[in-house]
């Protein structure tokens, strides 16, 4: 996965002793958003990744007329969360921040996702089985209410309630990286690759 991460940022240890555990991820993702939200950017996903041996507070992002971010825009959100965390200490235990943009094969995690990207391939998955299947793949159709449709290689329609969902992701094809190219190469040498932790 590329992940965008502003010059000089690298690995930021970040002391803290504040009352929101790691595990919080949803309630911490609710106070970030109105910071990220305050400088024109939409907040995609908030979690924590790396384990116990390299615990990283991972923010995606996205501008909300693109659904990109670029070097400067990592670098403006990373500075703004960074005064936000000194300030409010919400996180207990050395952590690095990551700020980047969800990629092409990006995680859908909010029900607009799935209105935003129809027709395009997408894998979602739930913990407990539906019709004895834990993974669907295939095209989104859509939203209805607070059901997503999808339509698998078989032709067969499938009305998933958004929910119950745990994961869900676009899949790389043709057609979608036709839909996300890049704005701008600018700060391409400074692209990090790194494997996506699951």
């Amino acid at each position: 996965m590329l992940r965008l991460e502003p010059p000089g940022s690298g690995p930021r240890d970040v002391w803290v002793h504040g009352v929101t555990k790691l595990n919080d991820v949803a309630g911490l993702a609710e106070r970030i958003e109105p910071e990220v939200k305050s400088l024109g950017y939409d907040l995609v996903r908030v979690a924590m990744i790396g384990g116990t041996s390299d615990p990283t507070l991972q923010v995606m992002a996205e501008r909300p007329d693109t659904r990109q971010l670029d070097l400067s825009d990592c670098e403006t959100i990373s500075r703004r969360l960074s005064e936000w965390i000194d300030a409010n200490d919400p996180i207990e235990g050395s952590y690095r921040l990551e700020v980047s943009s969800p990629g092409i094969d990006r995680p859908l995690t909010r029900l607009k996702d799935f209105a935003d990207w129809a027709g395009h391939e997408a894998r979602i998955g739930f913990a407990e089985p539906r019709d004895g299947r834990k993974q669907f793949s295939g095209t989104l159709e859509g939203v209805d209410g607070e059901m997503i449709r999808l339509t698998d290689k078989s032709g067969a329609a499938h009305s998933l309630p958004f929910s119950d969902i745990s994961s869900a992701k676009l899949l790389l094809t043709d057609k979608l990286i036709n839909a996300t190219a890049p704005l701008s190469t600018d700060g391409a040498d400074q692209i990090q690759m790194q494997e996506e932790e699951l």
